[in-house]
């Protein structure tokens, strides 16, 4: 696959379904997200094309629960011995100790999720195994070993727990999947477990000062990103 560079120290390895990024640290890298079960090679492929091999994984960040975010965790765990941070109230499904609650579909979204997981069979995605979160994130921390000041939003809406990392020095934002993109539009991701929280969180994010929004379902908004969550019209979608 090929890795498309955001910004100098930001990469998108694009999947099928949830794309991964990945930064490069003053001391190694961090992964966020890590693609549905079955990633771990090609991920680890891309962080040797940018240098790296898997011990100079530091973080695996997950934004949220499901399984094309989570779903290649415990294998880059055990290749890398990276840490595995992720919202507090996600924690448990990602450990596998709570069920994970079910989206709240539209018949729109019923659809998408049909063809969603006969790609999967398709695809023969392996089972999933779940991970040790090492780490808990709640609202407004920050994180260690970047390069700058990297603060965790908690994003509630998509799960419970799921969180946005906001870079402001660079003006950079990770959204998680409250945001994708299509035809250059931002828009609300689809399978929501609480909607209306969901487009509350998209309008909190919509209104911070950003360059550049990295998604995992879509393109990059590489340029005034804050303008188009601004100018997004959440409430309509998927409905």
């Amino acid at each position: 696959m090929d890795l498309v560079q955001i910004t100098p120290t930001v990469w998108q390895l694009p999947f099928p379904v949830g794309h991964v990024h990945v930064v490069r640290l003053p001391d190694g890298y961090a992964l966020i997200d890590t693609g549905v079960p079955g990633s771990a090679p090609a991920i680890l492929e891309a962080v040797d094309r940018l240098g790296g091999r898997p011990q100079d994984v530091r973080q695996i960040v997950l934004t949220h629960s499901h399984v094309d975010h989570m779903g290649s965790a415990a294998d880059l765990v055990a290749a890398t011995g990276a840490e595995v941070l992720a919202g507090v109230l996600d924690a448990p499904y990602i450990r596998g100790i709570a069920p994970e609650p079910e989206p709240v579909f539209t018949a729109s979204e019923r659809v998408l999720r049909e063809q969603v997981m006969a790609g999967f069979a398709d695809a023969g995605v392996p089972a999933l195994q779940h991970v040790p979160v090492d780490r808990e994130l709640h609202d407004g921390e920050t994180l260690d070993g970047w390069a700058e000041t990297v603060r965790v939003l908690h994003v509630p809406g998509h799960t419970p727990g799921g969180i946005a990392l906001h870079l402001a020095a660079s003006s950079v934002l990770f959204t998680g999947d409250i945001v994708a993109t299509a035809e250059g539009r931002a828009i609300l991701g689809p399978f929501n477990v609480d909607r209306d929280e969901a487009v509350a969180s998209f309008r909190r994010l919509a209104a911070l000062d950003v360059e550049t929004v990295c998604v995992p379902h879509g393109e990059p908004l590489r340029r005034g990103a804050g303008e188009v969550l601004r100018a997004a019209a959440p409430e309509g979608d998927w409905v």
